[in-house]
């Protein structure tokens, strides 16, 4: 017999750059859905308004995901305001690309940071919430680069094979304690972080709702690895099997070998220097945070 979806209706779901993107369609989604729902973000006032304009009575709070205590007060926050955390949805992140041996090394601590430290500290947070509860559902914003490595943007790469390992790991870890995991790997979608980048023959740029959907989906009926489009999945399955050599070639003859590479560089020059400045402190009119996936 087929599983029957979940309700979420008043679940109490966090997530992590929630304000713009991904995060922000997620949200306005799971309302949608009767969820309850927290957003965080780097900007309060932003956070806060964007909260507003979701309605539903979703918060706005403001959050570092590169600081623990941030991260902790957050999480306190949600469950004071909203109720015990159901799921978190891990999708704060940057993107800076460029050649790694020229990569400064603020840009990739930075980017540690962010994809996979945060993801880390959100992730532990979250199970020892969830674990004397016996029930819980982490969701990982990860990449397609997280199952495949193109070159143009190692560092990213990298971080994002890192968050389907911990997701990995963390799933088999707590499934005696009811909690679910997520890793939802897009290729690329039409959100700032793309700025610049162009479709190849098999990589189409989704829309965030698109992604959005896929982790609703994915929390109304459970599943570890999600891939949007769903496709893609399948594609990456019949491949990975093959000699590294013809998995080579089917990269140079799909041209996802240079998704990270046929960059228009002046029209992602403002993303770049947004997601080079990402912290808390600076002044908004001048660089405006971005945490998205």
């Amino acid at each position: 017999m087929a599983k029957q979806p979940r309700s979420l209706a008043g679940k109490v779901v966090a997530i992590t750059g929630g304000a713009r993107g991904i995060g922000r369609c997620t949200a306005e989604a799971l309302v949608r859905e009767g969820a309850r729902v927290a957003i965080g973000d780097l900007d309060p006032e932003l956070t806060e308004r964007v909260a507003g304009e979701i309605g539903a009575g979703a918060v706005g709070l403001g959050l570092d995901v590169t600081d623990r205590e941030s991260f902790a007060s957050f999480l306190d926050e949600v469950e004071a305001q909203v109720g015990p955390l159901d799921v978190l949805v891990n999708n704060a992140g940057i993107m800076p690309l460029g050649d790694f041996a020229e990569e400064d090394d603020a840009t990739t601590q930075r980017i540690v940071d962010i994809n996979v430290v945060g993801v880390l500290t959100g992730t532990k947070l979250a199970l020892q919430r969830m674990r004397p509860r016996h029930t819980g559902h982490i969701v990982n914003l990860a990449s397609m680069a997280g199952k495949v490595s193109p070159p143009g943007g190692a560092t990213y790469v990298a971080s994002k094979h890192a968050v389907v390992g911990l997701t990995e790991a963390v799933a088999l870890e707590n499934r005696d304690f009811g909690i679910e995991c997520s890793i939802v790997m897009p290729v690329l979608v039409r959100t700032e972080l793309t700025a610049g980048l162009k479709d190849s023959r098999t990589v189409k740029a989704q829309a965030p709702e698109d992604v959005a959907a896929a982790i609703v989906q994915a929390l109304r009926l459970p599943r570890r690895d999600v891939f949007v489009p769903r496709e893609i999945g399948a594609l990456h399955k019949a491949t990975y099997p093959l000699p590294l050599r013809a998995q080579e070639a089917v990269s140079r003859l799909l041209k996802t070998d240079k998704v990270l590479q046929d960059v228009d560089h002046k029209e992602r020059a403002g993303y770049e220097n947004r997601a080079a400045h990402s912290e808390p402190g600076l002044e908004p009119e001048a660089v405006e945070p971005v945490e998205t996936s």
